[in-house]
C-alpha cells in the first residue's frame, strides 16, 4: 500500500510487518515548558494496551478537570501516543485546556485488523469510565477528572475511531458507565466508494494524500468486510445506522482546504444536522493546508488556530 509520497507499510511473503518510516518518539517527561506530566498505564492487560496520561501542572488541586480521551492517526497502520508529534499535541491540548488526558494505543493493521482498534479503543475507554466513582486503579483519574465532562478527540484514523465509540455509547454501549459530552474530529478518516468533490479536486503533486491511495486503506486494514461504504468508514452510507443516534451532546468537525477528505468532513456535519440529533455541530476550516499538516510543524501559525479551536471546545461547558 503505497501513498503519493512514500510507502507507509510492507507486508512480506512470510507474514512480516514493517513500517519504513522511522519513528520519532518522546519519553516520559515533565514538560519544561507547561509542566504537563505525562505517565504510561496498562488499560487493557489482555492485548497489553499502553495509554499514555497527560497531568496538566495543577494551580488548584481541588478543582476536577474535563477529561479527554485521545486517539492518534496514522491510517490505523502507523503511529502511536508516544509518537512525538502526538506526544506534543496532546500535551498542548493538556496545558492549554486544562484537561487531564488519556491517548491510547490501540493495536495496529495489517498485523491486527479491523476491528482491533475499536475493541481496543472501546476497552479503554472503559477503564477510562471505571474511574467515575473515584475508586479506579489510576489516582490521576480518581482525584482530578471530572466525568461529567468527558470529550473524545482525534485526528485521522483516531477522529473515525471517535465517532465509531459515541456511536456506540448512543447505542447504550455494556459496560460504558459514563455519558460523553463532545467530539473533536481532526480531518476525519471518512470515505465512500462514489467520489464527492474535494476527491478529484487536487492532483497527486498537490495532495499529501490522495484518492487512489485511500481507496486501498479500508480493504487492506478490514479484509473481512473491504467494502468503502462499511458503516464504520462511511457513517453517510445508505446502510449505516442513524446518526441521530450519536451518544454526545457537541461535535466540533476540524477540515483542511486542500485535504482529499475535506468534503467527507462536511457531509458528516451536514448530515448530523439533518438527523435529528440533538446536539450542536460546528465545524472548522484551515484555509491553504492539507491532510495532517500540523503534523510537519506544531508551532507553525495554522497549526496554532487549530489548536486553539480545540482548546475553545474542550473548554466551552
Amino acid at each position: 500500500m503505497k501513498s503519493s509520497k512514500e510507502e507507509v507499510v510492507r507486508v512480506h511473503k512470510d507474514g512480516h510487518v514493517e513500517r519504513p518510516i522511522p519513528e520519532v518518539l518522546t519519553p516520559l517527561s515533565t514538560d519544561p515548558i507547561t509542566g504537563v506530566s505525562s505517565k504510561d498505564v496498562v488499560v487493557v492487560p489482555e492485548f497489553n494496551i499502553i495509554a499514555r496520561l497527560f497531568l496538566p501542572k495543577l494551580t488548584d488541586p481541588n478543582k476536577n478537570l474535563a477529561v479527554l480521551v485521545f486517539f492518534h492517526g496514522g491510517g490505523f497502520v502507523i503511529n502511536t501516543p508516544f509518537t512525538t508529534t502526538y506526544h506534543n499535541l496532546v500535551t498542548k491540548l493538556v496545558s492549554e485546556a486544562n484537561v487531564v488526558a488519556v491517548s491510547v494505543d490501540y493495536r495496529k493493521a495489517p498485523d491486527h485488523p479491523i476491528p482491533a482498534a475499536y475493541e481496543d479503543s472501546m476497552a479503554a475507554l472503559k477503564w477510562v469510565a471505571s474511574h467515575s466513582n473515584g475508586d479506579g486503579p489510576e489516582p490521576w483519574l480518581n482525584n482530578h477528572a471530572d466525568f461529567q465532562r468527558v470529550f473524545l478527540g482525534g485526528s485521522n484514523s483516531g477522529a473515525n475511531i471517535a465517532h465509531n465509540l459515541a456511536m456506540a455509547a448512543g447505542n447504550s454501549e455494556p459496560g460504558l458507565s459514563i455519558e460523553l459530552l463532545g467530539i473533536a474530529l481532526v480531518h476525519p478518516y471518512f470515505w465512500g466508494s462514489v467520489p464527492v468533490e474535494s476527491e478529484a479536486v487536487y492532483p497527486d503533486d498537490k495532495a499529501t494524500i490522495n484518492r487512489g491511495f485511500v481507496d486501498e486503506i479500508w480493504p487492506f486494514i478490514c479484509p473481512s468486510n473491504p467494502d468503502n461504504d462499511d458503516p464504520r468508514v462511511n457513517p453517510m452510507a445508505e446502510a449505516a445506522p442513524s446518526l441521530a443516534g450519536l451518544g454526545c451532546k457537541r461535535v466540533l468537525v476540524c477540515v483542511a482546504e486542500n485535504d482529499v477528505m475535506k468534503d467527507r468532513g462536511r457531509l458528516y456535519s451536514e448530515a448530523l444536522r439533518r438527523s435529528g440529533w440533538m446536539g450542536v455541530v460546528e465545524i472548522f476550516e484551515t484555509l491553504g493546508e492539507g491532510h495532517g499538516f500540523y503534523s510537519r510543524d506544531l508551532e507553525s501559525e495554522k497549526s496554532e488556530e487549530l489548536i486553539q479551536r480545540l482548546v475553545a471546545f474542550y473548554k466551552d461547558k
